[in-house]
């Protein structure tokens, strides 16, 4: 990066800072071995990450957890309405997965969809929006918190299981070697239900059954990165599928409607955030190392708040779709049809 700063000539100007030069421009660190199911070889016990990975990754990764309390306190205010399910805790499975893969690679997720929805391109202007349901939400304000779609990303989607009759697919990927990742984000609760009360066997990574699996610290970024590498070389060589399960956490409720503490208590999620969130293991190894400074950090945390509230301003004043704009965009390329008694052209009148 470039800094140039243009003064009156015969000025003098004192600069005390900090240059890039002074910080670590790549590190290497020791990750957590990954348990493996039907493999030989596992992903490395190392990775390297460059500092302008680091911020990219930190940076993304606040975003999500920023954007996810900016829904939480809309949601309250009954701002936010519907079913709205939190992805924060879990930011570092969707910004690994990411750095693994390619976004020409398709991927389909299931209603905790919000971060992926930014790592796939989406904006925080167009979630936080549709959200709230305006006009310029993703999905046009039409879909709300389930159903965001971006381009190669299908999904949001608001049916328990509805990613894929499970055992069905395996077995057809399997036989017809698909180079597909499957991923279980397993943050440790089915809804209100602990995966011990739940599974006679919690090895997730091994319910392929014929289909090679890694189980994967979901809490690391540079771990589920390196994973999902070694996932994605594996399918891409012609080997087949792939499962993997990711150990992560989520520090809200199922849903906005779950407090999430009735389950579960208080200390246990404390717990969790002061021994391996995602972000601060993230900021400890980039400040450890020299990678960034605290003040670098912190400069990234207020820009990424403002860019927040910026977004939540537009998503609170948007004007929410016309009627007529509801039966738009369900077919692309194709002639409208009649469903139930509708189509595009049907006018639509408010009844209260």
């Amino acid at each position: 990066m470039l800094w140039v700063l243009l003064v009156p000539q015969g000025s003098r100007v004192v600069v005390s800072a900090r240059t890039y030069a002074d910080f670590t421009p790549q590190a290497t660190f020791d990750i957590k071995k990954c348990d493996l199911h039907k493999l030989e070889d596992g992903p490395p016990l190392q990775a390297v990450l460059t500092r302008e990975e680091g911020l990219k990754y930190y940076r993304t990764m606040q975003v999500m957890r920023r954007m996810e309390l900016k829904a939480d306190q809309l949601y309250k205010q009954k701002i936010i309405r519907g079913f709205c399910h939190l992805y924060d805790g879990q930011e570092a499975c969707a910004v690994g997965i990411e750095a693994g893969i390619n976004l020409t690679d398709h991927l389909i997720t299931a209603y905790r969809a919000h971060g992926y929805t930014l790592t796939r391109g989406g904006t925080v202007r167009e979630i936080m929006a549709e959200l709230t349901g305006r006009r310029g939400g993703i999905a046009k304000g039409k879909g709300g918190s389930m159903h965001m779609y971006t381009k190669n990303f299908y999904g949001g989607n608001g049916i328990v299981g509805a990613q894929g009759q499970i055992f069905e697919t395996y077995n057809m990927a399997s036989l017809w070697k698909l180079p597909c990742i499957f991923i279980c984000e397993n943050n440790k609760y089915g809804m209100g239900t602990s995966v011990e009360r739940a599974a006679a066997s919690t090895d997730y990574y091994k319910r392929g059954d014929f289909i090679p699996g890694l189980r994967v610290d979901g809490m690391d970024v540079l771990c589920v990165r390196e994973a999902t590498k070694f996932a994605a070389e594996h399918c891409r060589s012609g080997k087949g599928p792939i499962l993997m399960e990711l150990q992560t956490y989520r520090y809200h409720g199922h849903s906005m409607s779950d407090p999430g503490v009735s389950y579960r208590t208080r200390e246990e999620i404390q717990e969790v955030r002061s021994k391996s969130d995602p972000i601060s293991m993230l900021k400890d190894r980039m400040l450890n190392n020299n990678m960034a400074s605290v003040e670098e950090l912190k400069e990234i945390d207020v820009e990424v708040r403002k860019e927040i509230e910026d977004a939540a301003q537009f998503a609170t004043t948007d004007p929410e779709p016309p009627l007529e704009d509801l039966c738009n965009h369900i077919f692309c390329n194709e002639p409208p049809m009649e469903v139930r008694g509708t189509n595009p052209w049907t006018k639509l009148k408010s009844v209260s």
